[in-house]
């Protein structure tokens, strides 16, 4: 399963990013007393009680922003939730029940993701009594001050109780969710109807026939799927009615919610400034993703395969390794194959490697290649590397100095798991964690080392 996500939100200025800051034991989130600091969703990978969680902070709610960014901040606030596996629900011990608290709270009404009240700032014990008025929200309650260090035990054993457990049953038996995504009239529907074989969506020439996103379940050869049509996307200044604004953001909720993403094109149209955005949002949410050429039956004869192949690759240059499929929906060429391969990459987002593969093939990465120096001239140290989470496939390197490590540094260590374990073609979620003093395992540097004397003569 994914890394599970413990979402904080609250309104502004209840210490959201202090929190982090004093859960994670450093500080990752800026502080600062002016409402609306925290924009986009602030994230840290955290260990507790053996197992990782994403740490993910959040703007306030019902904040207005100065740089006219209010539907933006509201939008992260909403991704987070919608992807929350518990619910840090943040208030002010000081200064008690507010208007917006209780704002929040309508909003967290309706989450199926488990929720903690997290009475923040109280700092002594006379302000511990007084949070009891918070018990109106109807949630678990925890009194903690991020400043003392009050109640941090009691707060991660209740986060530790609420964190989703692996379903076995659902490993054995999965339903691959395939959202089909792209520009609009590029055939989408068309494309589910010869799926199911039947017409269970509107097929139209008119643009934009399809205006929410449907769950079509169907089997092939045994294997279970879930098609997820969507509406076609429009650029964002064409977005002119509520009914266009919520297709785009529908569409977007189907690629979070999808297993494999589908993003389709015509071949007779060009690349357009729509499909750019959307490939990034499916990068941005680590799905897997395959480029689908639609209708290209009108093409045969008149273009070869292979100068659209390299105009996808030029013009998506960080998606190199997803693989491209041509197909005609109308008629179902090629679509039993678009289906099995998007079943191979649903499979692989799903695989573990053992620690002991992982921190060998580290060991070689590094002996092939060490990182470079740093500004210091000092090499940065890689200890050890495991996979905590999959969908996407996640991976955390142990070293002296994460913020040592370069960029392109990190892009090679991606492209040699990529190349070398079962996640070829789909996004890996890589993580740089600085080592604790207490934890003197070392599986990858040693190793290193020892050859490297070898070599020297030493």
């Amino acid at each position: 399963m994914s890394v599970p996500q413990v979402v904080i939100v609250g309104r502004p200025n209840v210490g959201k990013s202090s929190l982090l800051n004093w859960l994670v034991g450093r500080r990752v989130a800026i502080v600062d007393p002016t409402a609306g600091v925290t924009r986009d969703r602030v994230s840290h990978l955290l260990e507790i009680g053996g197992r990782f969680v994403e740490l993910v902070d959040t703007g306030g709610i019902g904040v207005t922003d100065t740089d006219q960014l209010t539907e933006h901040i509201e939008n992260q606030i909403a991704l987070a939730i919608d992807s929350a596996s518990v619910i840090l629900f943040v208030v002010d011990a000081q200064t008690g029940v507010a208007p917006l608290d209780e704002e929040v709270a309508r909003r967290l009404r309706y989450v199926n993701a488990p929720i903690i009240c997290v009475a923040n700032k109280t700092d002594n014990d006379q302000l511990a009594q007084q949070t009891s008025e918070f018990y109106r929200f109807g949630r678990k309650l925890i009194a903690v001050s991020s400043k003392t260090g009050r109640g941090r035990h009691d707060l991660l054993h209740a986060l530790i109780e609420r964190l989703p457990e692996e379903d076995d049953e659902q490993r054995d038996d999965p339903s691959a969710r395939i959202a089909i995504v792209g520009r609009r009239n590029t055939g989408k529907s068309t494309f589910i109807n010869t799926l199911v074989d039947a017409p269970r969506m509107i097929t139209s020439e008119v643009p934009g026939t399809t205006r929410d996103s449907v769950d079509v379940r169907f089997e092939l050869d045994g294997k279970s799927f879930v098609a997820i049509d969507t509406a076609g996307v429009r650029r964002r200044k064409s977005v002119t009615t509520d009914l266009d604004f919520y297709s785009t953001h529908r569409a977007e909720r189907s690629i979070r919610r999808a297993d494999v993403a589908l993003l389709f094109f015509d071949p007779t149209q060009r690349i357009s400034k729509v499909d750019k955005p959307l490939c990034d949002y499916i990068a941005r949410e680590y799905k897997p993703c395959i480029f689908v050429v639609n209708k290209w039956d009108l093409m045969a004869g008149s273009m070869p395969m292979e100068k659209w192949v390299t105009y996808l690759r030029d013009t998506f240059r960080t998606m190199w390794h997803v693989p491209i499929v041509f197909v005609t929906g109308q008629t179902g060429k090629n679509v039993k194959a678009l289906l099995n391969h998007a079943q191979m990459l649903f499979k692989q987002s799903r695989s573990r490697v053992t620690t002991s593969q992982l921190n060998k093939l580290v060991r070689a990465a590094l002996e092939y290649s060490p990182p470079p120096l740093d500004k210091y001239h000092r090499r940065p140290k890689i200890y050890y590397a495991t996979q905590v989470g999959e969908q996407p496939p996640t991976i955390v390197l142990f070293c002296n100095s994460p913020q040592a490590i370069s960029p392109q540094y990190r892009r090679y260590l991606l492209s040699v798991f990529r190349d070398q374990l079962e996640f070829g073609e789909v996004p890996i979620k890589l993580y740089l964690r600085k080592r604790e003093s207490g934890d003197a395992r070392d599986e990858v540097e040693r190793h290193v080392s020892a050859k490297q004397s070898v070599d020297d003569g030493t």
